[in-house]
């Protein structure tokens, strides 16, 4: 299977090993660093359960900073997060009860501004070495203290006359960032690609391409740039479809000037996220790049301001107690976006086997099946493996991985991992590699 076509001049590193016997079973190359893509997501589910434990809950808190007469708070709203990625996105909740707490507060007008403070954690920027075009799509979205709707949204392009531009339009617009429009309509019949471009240095979101004239709207998922901002604006809009009106509009607290007065501000609610037992069905089901990287974030020793170099400390010190060889890892996100993220095979079956023997783990629970759900939904259908493979993918542009749990035919649990870098074909004939070898697996015998 290594060596089938497309795939025979990649570079292969698996591991399988038998949970019942405690026996390796085969390794290819099990010591070699690879790029393991969302296979990273495990480390840093596994290791944030291990940091704070699956009942953790984030905490956003809405304060209001004035006085509050005749129903009219004289001063800002401030928002108030510490990381969820949850709000408004899957897995998480909206914010109807957030409007039901100002009314509740006694506030039917703001004469101040919806303040989003995000200074709990570091700035949102992208992390080591993601590539600069994976930034204007959701899977490159700046994970910060707040985040609504998984820090995503879309644009409409509406094809015009034949060389002509197309329209473009956001709903609900972004009143602080510019949609630069470079689409260009084609002729009837021709072919359709747009994409969204994050150009470094510019605030403004460029979406650029070819749409064929008489074509449907293209719905386009873009990254909505300034998580704080974004996150301010989405509630100002609520407050304002609940007829609550805001006079200053919505600002991160970075550029609010004068400052809130932080000190004066009362909580009038306290939002806590589901546990992250529940938050990591997303993350690793649907692999949202977004929760991993709040749950790396979890990491961070107590005391420690949680920014990236920090909770990377911690991920090292445990894998290090778990037993991964120093110098089998240089993982440098949450998420495995960053082509800088490093492991061998060997160092993330210590993790499966570590989470098999703590038994019913949350995360277990969360792995994708195949022939099921998730990223595995369409794989593996009508074999021995279906409904048997419980993994987590890896996709990048040559860069295939699958790491998780299947049952042999005789019964006998097993533990894999199987990477491939740099092959030669497409990602079809990658996934088609791996998905013989996990049939092969499940088909097991002694």
């Amino acid at each position: 299977m290594t060596r089938a076509p497309g795939v025979e001049r990649g570079l292969w590193g698996i591991a399988v090993h038998s949970l019942d016997r405690n026996e390796r079973l085969f390794e290819l190359n099990a010591h070699v660093l690879l790029v393991p893509g969302s296979l990273a997501k495990i480390v840093a589910a596994a290791t944030a359960a291990d940091a704070v434990g699956w009942d953790f809950r984030y905490e956003t808190t809405l304060q209001a900073a004035g006085a509050i007469t005749g129903g009219v708070l004289h001063g800002d709203l401030i928002v108030a997060g510490s990381g969820d990625p949850s709000i408004g996105g899957r897995g998480g909740d909206d914010i109807t009860a957030w409007i039901d707490a100002v009314r509740a507060a006694g506030i039917t007008r703001i004469e101040g501004r919806v303040v989003g403070d995000d200074d709990a954690i570091d700035e949102p920027r992208p992390q080591l070495a993601w590539t600069w075009d994976d930034l204007g799509y959701p899977t490159g979205a700046l994970f910060g203290a707040l985040n609504f709707n998984e820090n995503r949204s879309a644009v409409t392009i509406t094809p015009g006359a034949a060389g002509g531009p197309a329209a473009v339009t956001v709903a609900p617009p972004f009143d602080y960032r510019e949609i630069v429009n470079r689409v260009v309509t084609g002729p009837p019949g021709s072919r359709q690609l747009i994409w969204p471009e994050q150009r470094p240095g510019e605030i403004a979101l460029t979406i650029a391409g070819t749409i064929p004239a008489g074509a449907r709207p293209a719905v386009l998922g873009v990254a909505v740039g300034n998580p704080t901002r974004y996150f301010a604006q989405a509630l100002l809009r609520q407050l304002a479809d609940a007829g609550i009106r805001v006079s200053g509009g919505a600002i991160d607290v970075d550029d609010a000037v004068p400052a809130p007065p932080r000190d004066q501000a009362r909580v009038i609610h306290v939002h806590r996220s589901r546990p992250l037992s529940a938050l990591v069905q997303p993350m690793l089901k649907d692999s949202i790049n977004l929760y991993a990287e709040a749950a790396m974030r979890l990491n961070v020793a107590p005391g420690v301001f949680p920014d990236n170099d920090a909770a990377l400390e911690g991920v090292v010190k445990r894998l290090d107690a778990w037993g991964v060889v120093p110098g089998d890892q240089q993982l440098v996100d949450g998420s495995g976006l960053s082509r800088r993220d490093v492991i061998t095979a060997d160092a993330l079956l210590v993790v499966l086997r570590r989470l098999h023997a703590a038994g019913a783990s949350p995360l277990l629970a969360a792995l994708p099946i195949a022939g099921v759900d998730g990223s595995l939904a369409s794989r593996m259908r009508d074999t021995i493996a279906a409904t048997n493979v419980r993994a987590k993918t890896g996709t990048m542009s040559n860069i295939r991985s699958l790491g998780g749990y299947v049952t042999s035919a005789d019964g006998e649990r097993l533990a894999f991992v199987v990477m491939v870098n740099n092959f030669e074909g497409t990602g079809a004939a990658a996934v088609q590699a791996i998905d013989a070898i996990a049939v092969k697996l499940a088909g097991f015998r002694r």
